[in-house]
């Protein structure tokens, strides 16, 4: 197995420890982001809350898409030895 393919399975096993926690704790970790949004908005005096609230709604939809990933998913996208070659 070469160093790729195993970098690949420990990054799909830390995917799905990732998606673990994100099931066990999805309302505690919105909950810190509301926090985190409110306490940038108080120090900023609301300067930079519509992009504060976009960031926001985007980690929770990104937050919902990793907790809605089915289990043993956790594999980098695209096919097996697909390589991207940047011109």
């Amino acid at each position: 197995m070469s160093t790729l393919d195993n970098l690949k399975a420990k990054a799909g096993a830390m995917k799905d420890k990732a998606v673990g926690f994100t099931r066990q704790h999805e309302s505690r970790i919105e909950r810190g982001l509301d926090k985190a949004v409110r306490t940038v908005d108080a120090k900023t005096k609301g300067k930079y809350r519509d992009k504060l609230e976009t960031g926001a709604d985007k980690a929770k939809d990104a937050l919902n898409r990793l907790s809605q990933t089915p289990e043993g998913k956790g594999r980098a996208k695209g096919r097996p030895g697909q390589r991207r070659h940047d011109a």
